[in-house]
């Protein structure tokens, strides 16, 4: 079969991934589950992984094929797979776990003591196929094709575990802030739209994603180029500042604002990665505020998302590619050139 390979780590992401012909996964193990792989989400980590960020947190043995937002149909099962069948169209959750660890039992799968994550650590989904395991697969209800819903795999769950996060802290009428309305950021606003009566204040630097912000139901848009965040924001919460803030971003700039624009006891959650945290600990202090992490999300909350999408709720806005283009999305991406989400078609 055809998959894009990562031979060597590059900032060069027009020669980022070569096609390689390799081997079709088999099963070998009884809870072992082959995919034909539909739809694959191109993700912002994924230039990460190519650039070598990932080297100081996990392991990689190169050459290894990326992707890591997988949807597809089921084409091979282990013999003790009882949730999924062939023909089956699924939805991969990003790690394969062992649940029998202290933290798979406790619900936290990004926390397993013995995770695979495929396009991460093992073998990913830019191909024709790919193994997964019965733990990480979700059955799709009628109506709802593998190719669109690919990118929540990772990108959906991301936003939606911040997401949900952040509405356990907020009231009807609390204002909060979406900070980037880009691939991840516009699924994250549908989630709060949907998850909560919050007054949604969205920033970002591009006009078109300022206008898909209020289509997706922002109350209000910021343009960080033309406007000073800041005093914008306290004029909105009437000097008290967000009641959660979620940061899509990351830059040191966006990270940055936590100080000035997030309310006394609130969260500025950090979901898009790449900057740093450049407080002094008594801001912190001063303003009890807290920067929180955000890493994937569980099973169980791609399987709510999954509905929030049959339901209409949460719409993606992608773009498809052939896997022969994929150094042409990784290009477009790191220049900031795609709206939405790509889809590698392989």
């Amino acid at each position: 079969m055809e998959a894009a390979r990562l031979h060597e780590y590059t900032e060069e992401m027009s020669e980022a991934l070569s096609i390689d012909e390799v081997d079709r996964p088999e099963v070998t193990r009884s809870d072992d589950v082959v995919v034909r792989v539909q739809g694959a989400g191109w993700c912002q980590t994924d230039n990460h992984i190519i650039e070598g960020m990932w080297t100081d947190y996990v392991e990689q043995d190169l050459p290894m094929t990326l992707g890591h937002e997988n949807a597809g149909e089921v084409v091979a099962v282990g013999e003790e797979v009882q949730t999924v069948s062939v023909g089956d169209p699924v939805i991969c959750h990003p790690v394969m776990t062992c649940g029998e660890c202290r933290q798979c039992r406790l619900g936290e799968d990004m926390y397993c003591e013995n995770l695979a994550f495929p396009g991460l650590t093992t073998d990913g989904g830019f191909a024709e196929y790919l193994l997964t395991s019965e733990r990480a697969t979700i059955p799709l209800p009628g109506g709802v094709e593998p190719i669109d819903i690919a990118p929540h795999a990772d990108a959906g769950i991301t936003a939606y575990h911040a997401v949900k996060k952040a509405v356990d802290e907020l009231n009807p009428g609390d204002p909060a802030v979406v900070i980037g309305v880009g691939g991840l950021g516009h699924i994250g606003l549908q989630c709060l739209d949907a998850m909560s009566a919050a007054d949604i204040i969205a920033l970002d630097v591009k006009e078109s994603a300022r206008e898909l912000a209020e289509e997706l139901g922002a109350r209000h848009t910021v343009d960080p180029t033309s406007e000073d965040v800041p005093s914008v924001i306290d004029d909105l919460t009437d000097g008290h500042g967000a009641e959660q803030v979620i940061d899509f971003v990351g830059a040191d700039a966006t990270t940055g604002y936590a100080p000035d624009i997030v309310a006394p006891g609130a969260d500025h959650h950090v979901v898009g990665y790449g900057g740093h945290v450049h407080e002094p600990s008594q801001a912190l202090v001063d303003g009890e505020f807290s920067y929180r992490g955000t890493l994937v999300g569980r099973y169980t909350e791609l399987q709510e998302l999954v509905r929030l999408v049959e339901r209409g709720d949460v719409d993606l806005h992608t773009t498809r590619y052939d896997l022969a283009e994929i150094n042409t999305v990784a290009e477009k991406l790191e220049h900031g050139e795609i709206d939405g989400r790509a889809v590698i078609t392989p």
